[in-house]
């Protein structure tokens, strides 16, 4: 008597990285998505000093994110895809990025997006509140924004009610209503 054991080729989809080509990051996600491979191209908005330049920026720049069977395609294969240096491997094996760790991700992009206080609205002595850092916690008075970056000057006062320049990321402050 002979036993027989059926194997069904089950499709695993997993995350991987893969590297992009210089400045190629838009053009590799595009050339991705067109051979029907879905991508996740994690981006900030920033606000950068010209104003034709861009406002959206990679947050891993060089790197993106695809989801696919990699037993379906040989990794080999995506390294010729235009705009595409290769993918993240360890050990000349392709490493595999858990889905919880992607929406993770994307949960905190969507925070920090969400939770930026846009300096723009705020006035010079307006009252804020750090939430994040070695500061957090502490209040301060907003000063200005940093040109061409995504950071702000505050005025803390630690001693003798003496205001100390402090310069922390734009996402770290919240104003404080006053009624």
């Amino acid at each position: 008597m002979s036993l027989r054991i059926w194997v069904t080729v089950m499709n695993i989809m997993n995350w991987y990285v893969i590297q992009a080509k210089p400045q190629k990051e838009d053009f590799l996600c595009q050339q991705l998505r067109v051979r029907g491979i879905e991508v996740y191209f994690p981006c900030i908005r920033v606000k950068p000093v010209n104003p034709r330049a861009r406002k959206m920026k990679p947050y891993f720049p060089g790197y993106m994110f695809f989801q696919m069977d990699l037993s379906r395609i040989s990794p080999s294969a995506l390294r010729w895809v235009p705009g595409a240096v290769g993918i993240v491997s360890f050990g000349g094996e392709p490493a595999p990025i858990s889905e919880s760790l992607i929406g993770l991700l994307q949960k905190r992009l969507e925070e920090l997006d969400g939770a930026k206080e846009n300096p723009d609205d705020l006035r010079q002595g307006a009252p804020v509140v750090i939430q994040d850092g070695p500061f957090a916690g502490y209040e301060a008075i907003f000063d200005f924004r940093l040109s061409g970056t995504d950071r702000v000057r505050v005025l803390l006062s630690l001693l003798c009610n003496r205001q100390i320049p402090l310069e922390v990321p734009a996402g770290y402050i919240r104003r404080i209503n006053q009624h």
